[in-house]
This record gives C-alpha cells, sequence and structure tokens, in this order.
C-alpha cells in the first residue's frame, strides 16, 4: 500500500515570500504512515519515542565492558563522562532540529539530499543503512555472549549459529507486527532490563573503594585505543538513527526535542552507575573485563542470583537493541523509496500492520550475513561506515543553515552558524580519530562500500530512466509546521 500524502496550500503575500530558490529547496514532508484496512494508523507518542532513542543508542551498561579492559577503569569512566558532552550532545541537537524542519521517513538521508543533491543522499542512504543493519547484527552476538556464560554449549559450532539464526528471525517477526507494538515492547524492557543493574548498583556501595577508580590499569599491560574508541563510540551514538522513522511520529515537531533530551540523560546515567559501581568495588585484572563481564561482576558482588538475573536483563536489552535498530533500516529504505532513490515497492507497507515488509526482509537478510562476524570486528566496521556518513551528516546541517536560512525549523539550535560550525568541529575531530584507528580489513570494507554505493546510485538513475523499475519522483508534499 502507498503512504499516503498530504500537500497544504499555502497562500503568501508577495511582499513576504521568500527567495524562489529557497522555496524550491524547501521540500518535501511526508504526513506519516498510511491508513491500514482498520483505519488510520497509530503513531508513537512521548514514552515509546523515549525507550526507541534509549535503545537505539544504548540499551544499557551490556557492551561496554572493553572499554575498562582496554585503558583501565579511570579512562573508562572519563570517556562515559566527557564522551557525551563532545558527541551525544552535538548529535542529538543536530537531530532534534533537522527532524522538526523535515518531519518524515528517511531522516538523514533527506537531510543530505537536501543539502547536496541525491548522490549524497543516495550515499548516505548507503553508509547508513550498511552501518545500521551491521550494528543490528551485533545484538544476537552481544546476547549469546552473556547467554554462553549459563550455557557453555553455545561457545561455539552449530548450537551457536542456530541460536543466532532462530533468534534473528523470531526478532524480525515481531518488528513486522507494527512500531506501536515496538514501541511499548521497548517500554517495558526498558524498566526490566535495567532492574538486575541498579540492584547490583546498590549492593555494591558498601564494598567501593574510590581509589579503584583512578587507575590506569595494570602495570605493563599496553593500552589498546582501537579496543577503547570503540565500544565507547558504538555505546553512544546512533542518536540520530530515530529520524529515520519521523514520519511515524505523533507531532514530532513538539515530540522529538523532549524525546531526544530526556533519553541522553536517561542513557548516560544508565551507563555510568553500574560502571563506577562495579569498578570500585571490584577488583580483578583488566583482560576479564571482555563483553559479558558485567555478569560475572554481579556473581562477585551477590552471588550466583544476580548473575543470572543480569544474565536476563541483557538478553532483553538485546532484544530491544534489535528492535529498535531494525526499525530505523526499515523505514530508512521505506524513505528512500519516498525520494525517488529506491525503487517504489520499498514504500510497500503491509496491509495487516502497516509495516514497511520488504525493508524488514532486506534487512534481517544482511544482518543474518554479517552475524557470524566477531563482536569486534562488527562494531569496528560499523563505526567506520557510520563515522564516514556522520561527517556528510554534520556537513549537511551546517550547508542547510546556510542554503536554507528561511527553512521553518520548530526546535531551532539557539547558536549562529559560526558557533554551529565550531560545536560541529570537536566530535568531527573525534570522528577522524575513531577513522585513523581503524584496521586495514575496515578500510578495505568500507571503500568497496563506497564505490558499490556510488554504482547502486547510478544503477537506479538508468533504471528510473529506462523505466526498468517504478519509482517516486521524489515530490512528496510540501514542509509545513503543525496543522
Amino acid at each position: 500500500m502507498e503512504p499516503e500524502i498530504r500537500r497544504q496550500n499555502v497562500k503568501s503575500s508577495p511582499e513576504k515570500s521568500p527567495p524562489r530558490q529557497d522555496a524550491a529547496a524547501v521540500l518535501p514532508v511526508v504526513a506519516g504512515p498510511a491508513a491500514g484496512a482498520g483505519g488510520p494508523a497509530k503513531k508513537l507518542t512521548l514514552i515509546p519515542l523515549i525507550f526507541l532513542i534509549y535503545f537505539e543508542v544504548a540499551g544499557g551498561p551490556y557492551g561496554e565492558e572493553p572499554a575498562v579492559q582496554a585503558a583501565g577503569p579511570l579512562l573508562a569512566l572519563v570517556g562515559f563522562l566527557v564522551f557525551p558532552v563532545i558527541w551525544s550532545i552535538p548529535e542529538a541537537l543536530l537531530t532534534a532540529e533537522l527532524t522538526t524542519a523535515f518531519p518524515r521517513n528517511g531522516g538523514f538521508v533527506v537531510w543530505a539530499e537536501r543539502a547536496f543533491g541525491p548522490l549524497c543522499g543516495s550515499l548516505m542512504g548507503t553508509w547508513k543503512f550498511l552501518s545500521g543493519v551491521i550494528n543490528v547484527a551485533s545484538f544476537p552476538v552481544l546476547c549469546i555472549d552473556y547467554v554462553e556464560k549459563l550455557f557453555p554449549v553455545f561457545q561455539s559450532g552449530w548450537p551457536r549459529h542456530m541460536f543466532i539464526l532462530i533468534s534473528t528471525l523470531m526478532l524480525s517477526l515481531l518488528n513486522y507486527t507494527g512500531l506501536t507494538i515496538v514501541g511499548y515492547t521497548a517500554v517495558v524492557l526498558g524498566i526490566v532490563s535495567l532492574m538486575p543493574s541498579l540492584v547490583m548498583s546498590s549492593i555494591a556501595i558498601p564494598k567501593i573503594h574510590p581509589h579503584r577508580w583512578l587507575s590506569l590499569g595494570q602495570k605493563g599491560v599496553k593500552k589498546d585505543w582501537n579496543l577503547y574508541f570503540n565500544p565507547l563510540f558504538w555505546n553512544l551514538n546512533f542518536w540520530d538513527s530515530v529520524s529515520t522513522m519521523a514520519g511515524e511520529v505523533d507531532r514530532p515537531q513538539k515530540t522529538f526535542p523532549v524525546a531526544l533530551l530526556v533519553a541522553v540523560v536517561f542513557t548516560c546515567v544508565a551507563y555510568l552507575i553500574p560502571l563506577f559501581a562495579v569498578t570500585g568495588s571490584v577488583s580483578v585484572d583488566q583482560s576479564p573485563w571482555e563483553t559479558g563481564f558485567m555478569a560475572d561482576a554481579a556473581e562477585i558482588i551477590a552471588g550466583k542470583w544476580l548473575k543470572i538475573w543480569l544474565e536476563i536483563g541483557a538478553v532483553l536489552s538485546a532484544i530491544g537493541l534489535y528492535e529498535a535498530q531494525l526499525s530505523s533500516c526499515a523505514y530508512q529504505l521505506l524513505g528512500m523509496a519516498d525520494l525517488g532513490l529506491l525503487p517504489s515497492v520499498f514504500a510497500a507497507r503491509s496491509k495487516w500492520f502497516d509495516t514497511p515488509w520488504l525493508g524488514i526482509l532486506v534487512s534481517t537478510a544482511i544482518c543474518l550475513g554479517f552475524s557470524y562476524m566477531n563482536f569486534d570486528s562488527i562494531i569496528s566496521s560499523a563505526n567506520f561506515l557510520y563515522s564516514m556518513g556522520m561527517l556528510l551528516e554534520f556537513a549537511s546541517f551546517l550547508w542547510l543553515r546556510r542554503k536554507m536560512p528561511r527553512l521553518k525549523r520548530p526546535y531551532r539550535v539557539p547558536l549562529s552558524l559560526p558557533w554551529l560550525a565550531a560545536l560541529s568541529l570537536v566530535p568531527c575531530a573525534f570522528l577522524v580519530v575513531i577513522m585513523v584507528y581503524a584496521r586495514m580489513v575496515v578500510y578495505l570494507v568500507s571503500g568497496l562500500t563506497t564505490v558499490g554505493g556510488i554504482a547502486w546510485f547510478f544503477l537506479m538513475r538508468l533504471c528510473k530512466s529506462k523505466k526498468i523499475l517504478q519509482f517516486s519522483n521524489g515530490d512528496v508534499g510540501e514542509v509545513h509546521g503543525e496543522d
């Protein structure tokens, strides 16, 4: 079913009409999801959106452990204190402004396309989509890294492979049932998955020795900066992913800024409290601090029962992470189809659940292909592709401020263009650092991906010109404020 399109005819006086090039540039906005067979589709409200953003980014203190293994407790704590300031807040502010200015499915693809044209929009889509599905592929792996501590049979071989396959397919089926269901599932999963880590932190308080927080790690152990930066970046990025579902949100111009603010605070607290508690109360070498160590720490602090509970929390968190980010990938493809960058079939929705079924299917298939890489390789590849997309995203943000000064921005970052450039400088520098420390195989994969993305754009252009496939013309309405 094709998405429903709304247009708004706005009369403006000749004296106050903006320059023609701005008016032409300020296109388009989808009014939201299509109506299903049972009536208008339900939209995401504030609370489910907050938890979807939380699961887009974090999902709890599961996966932050390698930062301690790489550089010791002090630098891990400093990283999770400082990184939100230099990265998470600027990215969240950018997302809030551009999502309220372009409240439609596709998010960052729309921003790059409006700033620099279809090729950049398509390339942004390639980078972000692949980084997204690679990231989604990491969650069944993260989940089994915790499960294998309780059931060693899943450490290797066919039981591990079957667990990843079955869990991936079942979670994708849940995603197919609708974004509203996914949103409220995220609320329940978020609350339940955080409870064991909060209990662990409370029990750990009397056992904390603050001097342990100042440790730079074991003497003679060389710091692994690649291992340090990648988990740090992986655990605190993807704030913009929820923008691909903007057309599914109730009153996005008001809802998004509030949801992003609450989610930033919520996420940082959810990481820092357990990290302070465990590094201060548990005295072990750096080497055990691999993914899944939080469960071992829970056993040291309180016993086997808390370890099992934390394992369950980690599994529930991985489910929430998978659902939120698979939704972003699927709705990104839908938005790209609305822009005419992909065939119109990617905009098709299930007549039962109003979900982009083809986007979910394609995302799941690619996700399975990446699921059998090791965890560090998965996040390294995702981080590099995401970094290239984010550099283009910050450039789009600044250029749209210059190119479309009269664009209606219901939320506007209260800074002038030079100050916005300064605000963007630090996160962009960090992105470059992430890319410099990447392994050679990551450079190779990213280079091939970029070349493939450019070739894909021209292939789609050829199919459109020859009418081999059906495409949208990209004109899907005018930007407007709330009715």
